[in-house]
Order: structure tokens, then C-alpha cells, then sequence
């Protein structure tokens, strides 16, 4: 019977950590490129070719042999895609190219809640986290008045929840209640 729960417990254990993991790497699939973001490029085996930056205003970096590189709105993938093309040929028979993101762009937040201002934006991140990373709601803190501003969106859109996914650069807006 001990055998049996200890078979059941680690059976479980292994779906959930497959199901964790699945959504991490869900959640990070088509993040894209923006203003703000600091990345990694390495070539393997080219290690004079290794950069780290972080996008301009323009979402351009500038990268040895191809000059200025506009990346903004591009997935990691299509930045390596990118990079390979360019490299491939004139510069090296077969490039095998890594990009990966090393801090992502800020998110805000300000109204009603204990410390206002910009933060780190984490992969998977829902307003409840941001809103723990400002201090909490104030006291006269809306949990129904919030409003998120979308880099791609001019207008902004209500918060469904608190489960609601946040994205890096996202500008969230806590109003104020009346009671």
C-alpha cells in the first residue's frame, strides 16, 4: 500500500512539474522585442562576437559586420533568424546563434497603491504580482477600477481580474474608490 501512494505521489509530481513547465515556456513563446529590453547574442564558437545591449529608442542594436539592426516587435527566434542570415556566407559557413533576453523592459504602475513606479517585468507575471510588488492597494484602492495600458494598444482596457497577464512595458493604473 506504501509502495503504491509513493508510485502515485511521484506520478503526480512528474505531471506537475510537466505542467509547469509547459506553461513557462507557453508563457514566454512570441514575447517580443522592445524598446528597453537587454539582450544576449552569442555565436558559438565566435566568442569576439558575443554583444550584450539593450534596444535603443528605435528598437535598433548594432552588431559586428551587419551594422544597425532594427529587432523591435521581433520574437527572440526570428531575431537568431535574423542574425544567422546576415552572418551565414560572407562571414561564417554555418553560424549556430543564441539570443536570450537578460532583463526584460519595465512595467508601471501607479493611483492607489503604497509605492508607485516602474519594475522589473517577469514572463507569466498577472496583476496581483504587480500590485504585491507596489506595496499592495492603499486603503482607497479600486479592485474594480483598474486599468491597463497596452504599449500597442492607445486606449486603455479594464482589468478582468486579478489573474489578468501582465506584459513588459504595460502601464497599470489603479483608481481611486468611493467607500
Amino acid at each position: 500500500m506504501q509502495a503504491l501512494r509513493l508510485i502515485i505521489l511521484t506520478g503526480l509530481s512528474i505531471f506537475a512539474g510537466l505542467c509547469f513547465s509547459q506553461d513557462n515556456e507557453t508563457a514566454n513563446l512570441g514575447y517580443k522585442l522592445g524598446q528597453g529590453d537587454k539582450i544576449i547574442i552569442k555565436i558559438f564558437g565566435q566568442d569576439d562576437l558575443t554583444l550584450e545591449t539593450q534596444l535603443n529608442d528605435s528598437g535598433t542594436i548594432n552588431y559586428p559586420f551587419l551594422g544597425s539592426l532594427i529587432v523591435q516587435g521581433l520574437t527572440v527566434e526570428q531575431t537568431e533568424a535574423l542574425i544567422y542570415n546576415g552572418l551565414k556566407g560572407d562571414y561564417i559557413v554555418e553560424p549556430n546563434v543564441f539570443v536570450g533576453v537578460v532583463e526584460y523592459r519595465p512595467f508601471y504602475i501607479h493611483g492607489q497603491v503604497n509605492r508607485a513606479g516602474g519594475y522589473a517585468y517577469q514572463p507569466g507575471m498577472t496583476l496581483s504580482q504587480a500590485i504585491a510588488l507596489a506595496g499592495g492597494l492603499t486603503e482607497r484602492g479600486s479592485k474594480e477600477k483598474i486599468f491597463i495600458t497596452r504599449e500597442s494598444k492607445v486606449t486603455a482596457i479594464q482589468a478582468g481580474s486579478f489573474d489578468t497577464p501582465i506584459r513588459a512595458g504595460d502601464t497599470i493604473i489603479i483608481n481611486q474608490r468611493f467607500f
